[in-house]
């Protein structure tokens, strides 16, 4: 009888501006289901689409200090936003890291429109930045991008209620924009807005796809999880993921027990 291989648990840190990230996180939960999961949502300091991008790596840096502090022996920065104006300054200062970022979804995008239109739903801070620049040069040269810069819709998402009238709202203005060009192809360019992809479809109708990265980016996670050596990690059955937010606890616990299936312990971090 041939004796099974042992469960290990690597401890992977994962942080967002706010709650969008949890999207990843889930994503990552469902592939490494004995990870040891450590969440820091900076909701104290959010939406860092609509903020300047010294601002957002001066963030990214003290959380991802906290997170390697932990323990964390891979980080996934799980916002574009972040991953644009501070992937490369984390990058820097842990050189032997395991870094994971995440972009919009301008290849999967690429491969699956029909009419070669594709929208691109993102906060300013990630539509202007030299990173996404590079990524339309190299995967989507050929397309015609339609860039809708969802001013106040992570801020919408961040306050709780995915379903209230200021998240319909928002996202009927923007994907109205985007229904005028005729696009057939949606990229999700914020990890918040997995959380509204029923209002985004609905407005969008049903022969619009949208393009998620969430479970590339858990793909990606899994693949350098892999190159960790067992001595580096510990045996282990499922823990409970550890959350942090600088924001609002019961926000969060609200989010937590919505999205969520698997056990979480919350608490503040004042950094």
């Amino acid at each position: 009888m041939t004796t099974p291989a042992p469960l290990f648990s690597p401890r992977i840190g994962v942080f967002d501006s706010g709650l969008g990230g949890l999207s990843v996180l889930r994503s990552i939960r469902q592939r490494l289901p004995h990870a040891q999961l450590l969440y820091v949502a900076d909701s104290g300091h959010a939406p860092y689409g609509e903020r300047g991008d010294d601002y957002v790596c001066d963030r990214s840096l003290v959380i991802a200090d906290f997170l390697y502090r932990q323990g964390a022996q891979l980080l996934v920065i799980a916002c574009n936003t972040a991953t644009a104006a501070a992937a490369t300054a984390v990058r820097a200062r842990y050189p032997d890291g395991r870094i994971v970022g995440v972009e919009p979804g301008l290849k999967p995008a690429a491969t699956q429109t029909r009419n070669g239109r594709v929208g691109v739903m993102a906060t300013n801070g990630t539509l202007r930045s030299e990173r996404f620049r590079l990524l339309a040069q190299a995967h989507a040269a050929h397309l015609d991008l339609r860039l809708q810069a969802c001013t106040g819709l992570a801020a919408a998402i961040e306050a709780g209620e995915v379903d209230s009238d200021a998240v319909r709202e928002r996202v009927a203005t923007h994907c109205a924009a985007l229904r005028a060009q005729d696009v057939d192809t949606v990229v999700l360019g914020c990890t918040h807005y997995p959380f509204v992809a029923h209002h985004i479809q609905a407005e969008m109708g049903p022969d619009v796809a949208l393009i998620d990265t969430s479970d590339a980016v858990a793909r990606r996670t899994a693949t350098l999880v892999e190159s960790l050596a067992a001595s580096d990690q510990t045996d282990a059955e499922p823990t409970a993921a550890a959350l942090w937010t600088t924001g609002d606890l019961p926000t969060l616990q609200g989010f937590v027990q919505r999205w969520l299936d698997f056990p979480c312990t919350l608490a503040t971090e004042p950094a």
